[in-house]
């Protein structure tokens, strides 16, 4: 009797010891599931009915896809591997999503210069990279030096124009968006005139000041706490890769049959 109430003294602790297990393993899963930051973006945000036939003819034919970011020191996490930067999470997501793809990518930062001072280097910077897909970001050095609107408008609209003429599509990006910064400076003058150039050029607009505002709208990001540093920049810029991939795959009609072949 000794025995067999021993026995099931045992199989009950062990039951009792499989549960507490499951209980842990769940709970941890579940902060796990917290931590991880939701990257989604409202469809109206990433829609745009200009395409990318650059990318697309590249993708479609076996070709490299070549894609130079023209950026600004909002294109890199201070004190860390480029890897971390949307720029190489953009690679990332583009090679996971089109894994045929042979997909390139070049960053050319130029800090604290105005739309008018990039585009100054267009010509030469194309004729040494080629790219098929070149990704403007400006605007904020504009913003900051309360450059006329109107002049910054045909700064971004000459430059996108020398990108077209050079053989590439273009993305023009906006600012990124800081709930600190917004009240220093003027944003919606640069955002308008932006969004503007890209309806008159046919260029897509990757909005990532409406996207990073959403995230921190919604409690997704805590944009107004500097405490969380590096890792929350690696999180952003990670989901601004996912969602540029999004549109550039988009854009160039790169569905699930053009993916196969």
């Amino acid at each position: 009797m000794q025995s067999v109430s021993w026995l099931r003294r045992r199989k009950y602790g062990l039951m009792r010891l499989g549960l507490l297990t499951l209980a842990t393993v769940l709970v941890t899963a579940a902060r796990a599931e917290e931590n991880v930051p939701n990257c989604e973006v409202p469809p109206y945000l990433l829609a745009t009915e200009s395409k990318l036939p650059k990318v697309a003819e590249a993708v479609k034919n076996g070709k490299p896809l070549d894609i130079l970011v023209l950026g600004s020191r909002s294109s890199t996490i201070v004190s860390t591997s480029d890897n971390n930067a949307y720029p190489f999470r953009l690679q990332a997501a583009l090679k996971e999503k089109l894994p045929s793809a042979t997909v390139n990518l070049s960053v050319e930062l130029q800090p604290k210069k105005t739309a008018e001072e990039m585009a100054g280097s267009f010509v030469k910077l194309l004729e040494a990279k080629k790219p098929n897909l070149v990704i403007w970001q400006t605007g904020t050095v504009d913003a900051m030096r309360s450059i006329d609107p109107d002049e910054f408008r045909a700064a971004v609209n000459n430059g996108v124009t020398e990108l077209q003429d050079a053989g590439a599509d273009v993305i023009l990006m906006n600012l990124q968006y800081s709930p600190r910064t917004e009240t220093m400076i003027s944003v919606p003058p640069y955002i308008d005139n932006m969004r503007v150039v890209a309806q008159e050029r046919d260029v897509p607009l990757f909005d990532r000041f409406a996207i990073m505002r959403q995230w921190n709208e919604n409690g997704d990001f805590d944009l107004f706490n500097p405490t969380h540093g590096i890792e929350l920049a690696k999180q952003v810029h990670d989901c601004l890769g996912k969602a540029l991939s999004k549109l550039i795959i988009d854009a160039a009609q790169l569905g699930p049959v053009a993916q196969q072949n």
